[in-house]
């Protein structure tokens, strides 16, 4: 499932349509001004191009010839 674009989201003012990122801690709100990333409000609004998805894992490398011989 693509939590990107899941209907359900969780609601952030660090990924709503009316916030900007004032720095890491805080968001300024176009309804209440500065307030913590992690706060929300009945108004928010999702914006997917606001929300920065976790890093995907790293393959492990270092194989040698022996580790891929059947």
């Amino acid at each position: 499932m693509n939590h990107l674009f899941r209907k359900k989201m969780e609601p952030r003012c660090a990924y709503c349509k009316r916030g900007d990122m004032l720095n890491s801690d805080n968001v300024i709100c176009g309804r209440h001004g500065v307030v913590a990333v992690h706060a929300a409000c009945r108004s928010f609004v999702y914006d997917p191009l606001k929300r920065v998805p976790a890093p995907q894992a790293r393959l492990k490398t270092g194989y040698t010839e022996e580790d891929l011989r059947l």
